[in-house]
C-alpha cells in the first residue's frame, strides 16, 4: 500500500428530499470536475424553511481528493 496525500475540499449540497440526497447531489456535481475523490465527512447539516415548513436540506461536507 502506498502513502497517500489528500487535499480537502468543502462542498454544500441541497435537496428537497433528504440529507442523503443533498450529499449525493454535492458529490455528483463535484465528480464532473474533480478526480480522485476518496472519502467525505459531513461537517454541518441544516434546513431551509419557507412558511415554517422544511423546504430544503443543506449538507456541508469535506471531500478528500488524492493528489497525483
Amino acid at each position: 500500500m502506498s502513502d497517500h496525500v489528500y487535499k480537502q475540499i468543502e462542498l454544500t449540497g441541497s435537496s428537497t428530499t433528504s440529507i442523503e440526497d443533498a450529499v449525493q447531489n454535492a458529490l455528483t456535481k463535484a465528480s464532473k470536475t474533480l478526480h480522485g475523490m476518496r472519502w467525505f465527512e459531513v461537517t454541518e447539516t441544516r434546513g431551509h424553511l419557507e412558511d415554517n415548513k422544511l423546504s430544503h436540506w443543506q449538507v456541508t461536507i469535506k471531500v478528500g481528493v488524492t493528489l497525483d
